[in-house]
């Protein structure tokens, strides 16, 4: 039921008699299945020749707004709104579109959302926010939220209170921008050493870097072999590295032995698995400021693994630890569809 003080605020006039009316917000014309949107925008002065196309939209009734000295019209509230809940890197249009506004990024990077403080913020009255996952990866001008006030009038003391809500958690939504990473990369197996097969992790890892801006600067194949593995990361530990990546000797065989090099060449805190398939025997270390990873097998059959998922974090500047590996739990088992659609797809999105 509409709030009675909502409703003393129109006044309602006869189509037929409307001409000169000044529309008080957006009229929306749907034709099924080609168009929906605004037909006549707020503020529009109706026209004789407005009449019959009005008609046709099944108004029969225009209303006029006057509005109380503690309400306000929905595209005054939504601009109030979308600036609490834009944080760095978020940005929108100054001009409402049948009440909403849209939130885009302002550069690519990985887009963060306060889910908690965005539950909160839709748990008040008359306003709402919907947003895409937190997490994703966005391009400059990305969608990434829609907020409007419910009604056309809104009280002032919900609007005060959904304002409160998002600048108490500034900023509900945020992008980071992409470091330029130094990345140096590290190829194991004997068969590749030797010669046997042709290495096919160095694309793969190149190509994935490469698009969020990363630089590899140098690769190497190495044997398995633990003390050669652990001699080439200290090594690369003295040089301008920002990023370690190795690839195979992941898994439980004997001479799987890339995990142990990689922990006797110092690194003070070290994950070993995630709760990701594909990507369950997966290493994330840390030595002061220079992160590593370590990529199973997977990475060469599965065209997303967890390498997709943690690779775009470190390029933001974060350190995940061993709980935000497991809380990818929640939609980290990859469906395996045909084609292809990440990140369009639920994979990694809950965390």
């Amino acid at each position: 039921m509409p709030d009675k003080t909502v409703l003393s605020s129109f006044k309602t006039i006869p189509i037929d008699q409307a001409v000169g009316t000044t529309l008080a917000h957006d009229m929306t014309e749907i034709i099924p299945g080609k168009y929906k949107g605004p037909a006549f925008k707020k503020g529009h002065k109706v026209k004789s020749e407005d009449i019959c196309r009005l008609m046709r939209m099944g108004k029969n009734n225009l209303y006029s707004l006057d509005l109380k000295e503690n309400q306000i019209h929905e595209d005054d509230a939504v601009l109030e709104l979308a600036s609490a809940l834009s944080g760095p890197g978020v940005t929108f249009s100054a001009i409402p579109n049948e009440g909403k506004l849209e939130l885009k990024a302002a550069y690519p990077g990985l887009f963060k959302v306060n889910i908690d403080a965005l539950i909160d913020f839709n748990m008040i009255e008359d306003v709402m926010c919907a947003s895409i996952h937190n997490n994703t990866c966005v391009e400059k001008n990305q969608s990434l939220a829609a907020t409007r006030a419910i009604p056309l009038v809104i009280e002032k003391k919900e609007l005060e209170k959904a304002v409160k809500t998002a600048r108490e958690n500034y900023p509900i939504f945020s992008v980071k921008m992409f470091n330029p990473l130094k990345i140096r990369l590290i190829i194991t197996g004997n068969e590749v050493y030797n010669g046997l097969i042709q290495d096919r992790f160095q694309a793969i890892v190149e190509k994935k870097t490469k698009a969020l801006g990363a630089t590899i600067k140098e690769t190497i194949i190495l044997p398995d072999n633990q003390e050669m593995i652990t001699c080439r990361i200290k090594s690369y530990l003295k040089k301008d590295t920002d990023l370690i990546i190795t690839t195979g000797g992941m898994s439980v065989d004997p001479d799987d032995v890339t995990r142990a090099g990689i922990e006797q060449a110092g690194f003070d805190d070290t994950h070993y698995s995630s709760a990701v398939l594909p990507g369950a025997m997966f290493l994330l270390g840390y030595n002061k400021n220079i992160s590593i990873m370590g990529l199973p097998a997977c990475g060469l059959y599965h065209k997303t693994t967890i390498f997709d998922l943690i690779l775009p974090r470190l390029m933001a500047g974060e350190k995940p630890g061993k709980r935000d590996l497991a809380k990818l739990c929640h939609g980290g088992l990859c469906m395996n569809c045909k084609p292809c659609r990440f990140p369009a797809c639920p994979f990694g999105k809950s965390a």
